[in-house]
């Protein structure tokens, strides 16, 4: 709990015109921390362009740029960065405020941690340009800050509008950024309100915008930029003659692709189209799978391959809980068993008031895809592990293919040719 004689709560930075600035308005973070964020209005990134317009000519070229963004991300990861509004933060202290604030488990800061670093590493390195680019970030995982280092290479400089669930990670970035030489003034965060991400694209260049379904309709396309939106996963699973081994090999083969990451990878797999058999067998032994998978005691739980991430607020865990429940149909069966919504009680040392978390959840549709029309829980995207299972037939399984961004078939039997 905070104490009644504590300073003020701290307040995360904007970075702007090369320096950390405080603002007038904020919004509080997710959790009991009270840490707030410091948000820009749109007049004053409106301003903050025509600085930039007038800088840009006189910046110095920036080369070995992929040996600064390896040194920062080695930061990021490892070492000790000073964060505007939060003062010097250690990875630890990173580790900590991520659970504290978004219910990110360790494993799954050291696991995303280590994949924005095998990304860069591996990244083609492009010529830059003049650009001033923007990316605007989701709050469900932070290795989308991939997408901030590669436009920090490519452009002459990068705004990132954070995530206000969660934007510890962008901050942490560009404070590892700025701790590894690069020029503060071609770096800026730019937290804002939802409604001015239209006016931030109007200021940029070129544009990254990750975001669900709702935003992805409400920003007109363009060649400058790029949205990231529902991925739609899907995985084609032929009868069990075909040689792709047994119901058990299939579910196990499954389960990692609905279960790691917390299932809030646009990539995790979210529809299992059974083509041409019955879907009900593998729906069961894949509901028993994800039923064993357990919060675990938080913030490292027990089994790290699958951990759960925790909801700082209430209503949105039970919102989410039931998005899956208010999609289901008439003959429509829920196999998981485990109780959807846990609270993990706090010990009498923790600050917060007890971890929610949201079970997996898989759910058997009835009939036959597309006897029944277009089901509201195919493709259904939530911040936790969750699939339909659904029969088709191969012309209806490749239409539901056609629709996914990832599309997953099972590997051969050993022995058997793939």
């Amino acid at each position: 709990m905070t104490s009644p004689h504590a300073g003020p709560a701290p307040v995360v930075s904007a970075f702007r015109r090369g320096d950390w600035q405080p603002s007038l308005d904020t919004a509080p973070l997710p959790g009991t921390t009270g840490t707030h964020l410091a948000l820009v209005p749109h007049i004053v990134a409106h301003s903050d362009r025509r600085w930039w317009d007038t800088v840009r000519t006189g910046l110095p070229p920036l080369p070995r740029r992929r040996e600064l963004v390896l040194a920062a991300l080695e930061l990021f990861r490892h070492g000790t960065v000073t964060v505007g509004g939060l003062g010097p933060q250690s990875a630890d202290a990173f580790r900590a405020a991520l659970w504290e604030s978004a219910g990110l488990p360790g494993p799954l800061v050291e696991r995303w941690g280590a994949m924005l670093y095998e990304e860069a590493a591996r990244r083609e390195v492009r010529s830059p340009d003049d650009a001033l680019a923007l990316v605007s970030l989701p709050g469900n995982t932070f290795t989308c800050l991939d997408a901030v280092l590669e436009q920090a290479e490519r452009s002459a400089g990068v705004w990132v509008r954070p995530s206000r669930r969660e934007p510890l990670s962008a901050a942490r970035l560009v404070a590892a950024l700025l701790a590894a030489g690069w020029p503060p003034d071609r770096l800026g965060l730019y937290p804002t309100e939802q409604h001015a991400l239209h006016g931030l694209l109007t200021l940029t260049d070129r544009h990254v915008v990750y975001g669900g379904a709702g935003l992805a309709a409400s920003v007109r396309a363009s060649a400058a930029l790029t949205l990231h939106g529902p991925g739609r996963g899907c995985a084609l699973v032929p009868p069990p003659a075909s040689g792709t081994g047994s119901v058990e090999d299939t579910a196990a083969w499954l389960l990692p692709l609905i279960a790691a990451d917390s299932g809030r990878f646009c990539s995790n797999v979210r529809t299992v189209v059974c083509v041409d058999h019955d879907p009900e067998p593998l729906a069961k032994a894949l509901a028993a799978a994800l039923d064993a998978l357990h919060p675990g005691p938080a913030p490292d739980p027990a089994d790290p391959r699958w951990p759960l991430t925790a909801f700082r607020e209430p209503a949105e865990a039970h919102r989410a809980a039931a998005s899956v429940r208010d999609r289901l149909r008439p003959g429509d069966r829920l196999l998981t068993r485990e109780p959807t919504v846990v609270t993990r009680e706090p010990t009498v040392t923790e600050s917060t008031a007890g971890d929610i978390f949201i079970r997996p959840q898989l759910a058997l549709l009835a009939g036959r895809f597309p006897a029944a029309g277009r089901h509201p829980l195919i493709g259904h995207e939530v911040p936790f592990p969750f699939a339909a299972v659904v029969g088709a037939t191969a012309d209806a399984a490749r239409a539901l293919a056609d629709e996914a961004l990832f599309v997953y078939r099972p590997p051969a039997a050993p022995g058997e040719e793939p």
